[in-house]
């Protein structure tokens, strides 16, 4: 059970990155029956360090404060391409990762897991920025330069700012279930998931449009999941062609329609294997998916898991006894 939490700061740090751990782990919100983490920053290199924004920060806890953590964050910081970390850093990380603790990189922070050996052989993100020098530097790594964030548990990579958010709801996600994730996205005011190039149990997988042009195609289209509808009919509706509706589409919400309506498709059928104890066949009636076949080959591709195995993961098995019908569907 994710409740320790340290975020590990070195000179030069980014103030946005560190402040992305603080806010989702660091901040107080049991008022809304939410879990308290009990979080620290702990340095590398002294009790006063520089930030890359001009200003210093006086830090209470060194690196023995990574002992107990279960979740251990390194934000990205000046010149993490080029300089050389403190070989105390980098062993107290494998620590960590040996005794099961996780690891977590903000942006740049993936250089520093880089020199502590912990992505040999593993997919890992970035910002596009550093990517090629990332991959450069140490050959081993699968650099992945188009995702927001890579999980590799126990190791889980992001890349820059705003991309740290998605992959701590993530963690949060992992550990405490959507509920509690989604409800720290809505304190936040931002999106509980956004696609992180990977499966995810995923909450909301594309961002509402902001834009009046495709809005109301949307909240029609996420009321009628269970009807099979074309580009030419959600075109009229808008009053456009098909063509044009299909360009505004992309634009607003940076993907087509039929993969906006699976993805929502796939977010009830989630929703109904979290909260119901419908069968596969019936969720999949209601969804517009139409069979268990249909349904399982599409979770499993959006999701990266089977109905049934979702199922368990967020309700339990002891909380469950399947119907047959479900049971032989998967």
């Amino acid at each position: 059970m994710l409740q320790n939490v340290a975020a590990v700061v070195l000179d030069g740090v980014n103030p946005f990155e560190l402040a992305v751990v603080c806010e989702v782990f660091g901040t107080d919100r049991s008022d809304d029956g939410l879990p308290v983490y009990d979080f620290a920053v702990a340095s590398a290199e002294g009790p006063v360090l520089g930030t890359r924004a001009g200003f210093s920060m006086q830090v209470e806890h060194g690196l023995e404060r990574l002992e107990e953590a279960d979740l251990i964050a390194v934000p990205a910081g000046a010149c993490f391409e080029t300089r050389e970390f403190p070989p105390e850093l980098l062993q107290a990380l494998r620590s960590a990762v040996d005794r099961g603790a996780r690891v977590l990189s903000v942006c740049s922070g993936v250089f520093v897991l880089a020199a502590a050996g912990l992505l040999d052989d593993r997919r890992c993100a970035v910002h596009w920025h550093h990517a090629e020098e990332l991959a450069q530097a140490y050959p081993r790594l699968k650099v992945e330069p188009d995702v927001l964030y890579v999980d590799e548990d126990p190791v889980i990579t992001s890349a820059g700012t705003a991309a740290g958010i998605d992959a701590c709801l993530h963690i949060v996600r992992k550990e405490q279930g959507p509920e509690v994730a989604n409800k720290i996205a809505r304190r936040m005011v931002v999106p509980p998931h956004r696609d992180g190039g990977q499966a995810q149990y995923i909450e909301r997988p594309l961002p509402r449009s902001g834009a009046d042009t495709v809005a109301e195609v949307l909240v029609w289209m996420e009321r009628h999941l269970d009807e099979e509808v074309t580009v030419d009919q959600l075109a009229d509706r808008a009053h456009m062609s098909p063509r044009t509706f299909a360009r505004r589409f992309q634009q607003e919400t940076g993907t087509t329609p039929y993969r906006w309506i699976l993805r929502q498709r796939v977010l009830l059928a989630q929703q109904l294997l979290e909260g119901t104890d419908e069968t596969v066949d019936a969720i999949a009636g209601r969804t517009g998916f139409g069979t268990a076949a249909a349904l399982r080959h599409h979770f499993l591709r959006v999701v990266g898991t089977t109905p049934n195995a979702y199922r368990r993961t967020f309700r339990g098995p002891d909380d469950l006894e399947l119907p047959q019908s479900f049971a032989t569907t998967g």
